[in-house]
C-alpha cells in the first residue's frame, strides 16, 4: 500500500475515533461535567483537523497535473562574422 492511501485509511480511522468518542461520552452522561466537554471538544478538535487534511489530500489527488514545460530548443549556431578587411 503506498503511503497515501496508508494516511487515508488513518485519517478516516482517527475522525471515526474521535467521533465515536463523542458519542461514549454522551451516552454515558459524562459530557455533562466539566472534564467531559473538555474531552469532547479534544476529540472533535482532532477529528476536525484529520477532516480537513483528508478534502486537503482528495483536492489534491482530484486535480489535474500540468503538463510539463515544452523543452527550450536548442539555440542555432550563430552566422560566423566575416573576417575584417584590411586595407
Amino acid at each position: 500500500m503506498s503511503d497515501r492511501g496508508f494516511l487515508f485509511l488513518f485519517s478516516l480511522a482517527m475522525i471515526a475515533v474521535g467521533v465515536a468518542a463523542t458519542g461514549y461520552l454522551v451516552a454515558t452522561g459524562q459530557a455533562l461535567t466539566l472534564d467531559g466537554l473538555f474531552l469532547i471538544l479534544t476529540a472533535l478538535l482532532i477529528a476536525v483537523g484529520f477532516a480537513l487534511y483528508l478534502a486537503y489530500m482528495v483536492r489534491r489527488a482530484m486535480e489535474v497535473p500540468k503538463a510539463p514545460p515544452p523543452a527550450a530548443k536548442a539555440p542555432a549556431p550563430a552566422a560566423s562574422k566575416p573576417a575584417a578587411v584590411e586595407g
